[in-house]
């Protein structure tokens, strides 16, 4: 009788591709903004920005591993529409892809600490309530993610707090500058969380998954991602007003328009996939050119 060693067949490629990389726009950009910001307000620390984006990066793999572990063992994944999941797909053992999420908040954890005692001790409060977000979201006995609530915590994470924090542990302040970033990545970052969801409302509404694109239905959750990858633009032409240079980043229009007129023309299932993608790409181009012009504007410069 023969022993099966290997039960899992998960490849490094299938991990890889669980770690979402095309979601990691969401982490870079809120750095890379926060950073202008701060260096705008005269404050740029390179390394202090480079352990933001350590936090960052660390948060949204670990969110990633998070939900596809949870997700999985509450057979939320066992019909759905993107690429196949580590756990749902029975790629890898639950309790791997778990250890894999929490050896991510892990690295978050230790670069947060680090950022905290070199600016603000409070800090490591702000990044202990982002860990239990980041796991609850989909974890636990009552997740939030369940509950419509998934795009108000990225707004809040990923904008808000990312951009912000970004530029306060480094400028020791935060500017008009750094919340119009903030909700110009928090809006466009929560239309990635969005088109996710739009593309899943038929398996997510089968397995019981109450997200807000379920609540809204398929027509009002096209619109409003449309008005949230839209924000960032607003936002420029409103800093513009100030700094005439920041509509520069009027250049990522165009991408945001692809994403769009994918949402608007109706697209479902298989289709919807290359939304999410297009749409992280708008938001790291707009970051970037938004952060550039802050950078070149900064004092000294």
């Amino acid at each position: 009788m023969s022993v099966d060693l290997h039960p899992y067949p998960a490849t490094p490629r299938d991990w890889w591709q669980a770690a979402r990389p095309h979601t990691w726009p969401n982490a870079f950009s809120p750095v890379i903004v926060g950073s202008g910001a701060a260096a705008f307000a005269g404050g740029f620390s390179w390394w202090r920005a480079l352990l933001a984006l350590v936090v960052a990066w660390a948060l949204i793999v670990g969110v990633n591993y998070a939900n596809d572990y949870s997700d999985g063992i509450r057979g939320t994944d066992e019909d759905r529409t993107g690429p196949a999941r580590l756990t749902g797909g029975r790629l890898a053992a639950p309790a791997d892809v778990k250890r894999a999420a929490f050896l991510s908040f892990g690295v978050a954890a230790v670069a947060g600490v680090a950022l905290s005692l070199a600016s603000a001790w409070w800090f490591i409060l702000v990044g202990a309530v982002a860990i239990l977000g980041a796991w609850f979201y989909t974890g636990g006995k009552n997740p939030y993610g369940y509950r419509g609530l998934g795009e108000v915590a990225v707004f809040i994470f990923f904008g808000l707090v990312a951009v912000l924090g970004t530029e306060y542990t480094q400028a020791g302040a935060v500017s008009w500058v750094g919340l119009g970033g903030a909700v110009a990545i928090g809006a466009i970052s929560s239309s990635v969380n969005l088109a996710n969801n739009l593309r899943d409302i038929p398996s997510d509404t089968a397995a019981g998954k109450v997200t807000l694109a379920v609540r809204l239905g398929d027509r009002n959750t096209r619109y409003l991602y449309t008005a949230l990858a839209l924000t960032p633009f607003l936002v420029s032409l409103l800093l513009a007003t100030q700094l005439p240079y920041l509509a520069l980043a009027l250049v990522a229009l165009p991408l945001a328009f692809k994403g769009i007129m994918v949402a608007l023309r109706g697209n479902r299932g298989p289709a919807l996939i290359p939304l999410i993608k297009t749409t992280g790409q708008a938001m790291l181009v707009w970051a970037v050119v938004t952060a550039v012009v802050l950078f070149l504007n900064a004092p000294g410069l």
